[in-house]
């Protein structure tokens, strides 16, 4: 089986093409390519399929093997590859995933994609909720961006032990699905930091659908303006809100780290 490492800030996933075929259990070859030690590596799999009615399909497979809705960081990439790779010569593309069709806007430089900015959708707000975890009060602001997000301001998300904070957080009875939980801190009202812990992942470099998650709570709070650098681990990620239509976009990088093949 053939397979390409990608990353977006740091957020690596193992691209198959599915166009032809498709594995048998996803979620365990998730499972088992993910592994740091003893597979490939990743935070999860994203296969490229066949479409219903869009350009392609993306479904998308955490660590743990879970199947997820979305990936900001890997839709990206998807776009990368699916051009980088011949399957499309479109700089615009649609794509199917868990939440719906999502819209991407290459990004090329000498005939590769450099990155791409993303539709992500309208966000879905809660009312904040107070979140116990590790005997500490928290607020958490609940946001949809098509999967589950929980937006908690702290004073500073470096000195936290989010090994810790996260799992706790991720499986509270509060968010029965699980849920991906953002810790951050509002620099100005252009630019806020953040650290992530993803449902099915644990700690991730960046997020897409968790930045967009934390601006739009704070865009909501009136604590951030309507475009904003978010600054997560891997790197910087540029968010938008669209008033009008009420859509979140990302702008960021995708990289390819290399091409491989499993043994068996």
């Amino acid at each position: 089986m053939r397979f390409t490492k990608m990353h977006g800030l740091g957020n690596d996933y193992i691209f198959l093409n599915c166009m032809e075929s498709m594995p048998e259990d996803l979620g365990g070859l998730a499972r088992r390519l993910s592994d740091r030690h003893f597979g490939v590596g990743g935070d999860g799999i994203i296969c490229v399929c066949p479409p219903d009615r869009a350009d392609f399909k993306m479904r998308m497979f955490n660590a743990d093997g879970s199947e997820g809705a979305m990936c900001g960081n890997g839709i990206r990439c998807f776009g990368k590859y699916v051009y980088d790779k011949g399957l499309t010569d479109k700089r615009h593309l649609t794509v199917e995933t868990g939440s719906g069709e999502r819209e991407l806007s290459l990004l090329i430089q000498d005939g590769a994609v450099t990155g791409a900015a993303a539709g992500m959708g309208a966000p879905v707000w809660r009312e904040p909720i107070p979140l116990v975890l590790d005997g500490r009060e928290y607020t958490a602001r609940p946001v949809s961006m098509g999967n589950p997000h929980a937006v908690i301001e702290v004073e500073n998300p470096a000195v936290l032990n989010l090994r810790a904070l996260g799992p706790l957080a991720e499986v509270h009875p509060a968010f029965p699905e699980r849920v991906n939980v953002e810790f951050i801190r509002v620099l100005n009202r252009r630019e806020l930091e953040m650290r992530v812990w993803e449902r099915g992942s644990g700690e991730t470099l960046a997020c897409g659908t968790g930045a967009c998650a934390a601006a739009a709570a704070m865009i909501a709070a009136g604590k951030l303006g309507q475009e904003a650098v978010i600054h997560l681990a891997g790197g910087e990620l540029t968010v938008r809100w669209d008033g009008e239509s009420g859509q979140m976009f990302m702008t960021g990088p995708a990289v390819t780290v290399f091409d491989g093949e499993t043994a068996d």
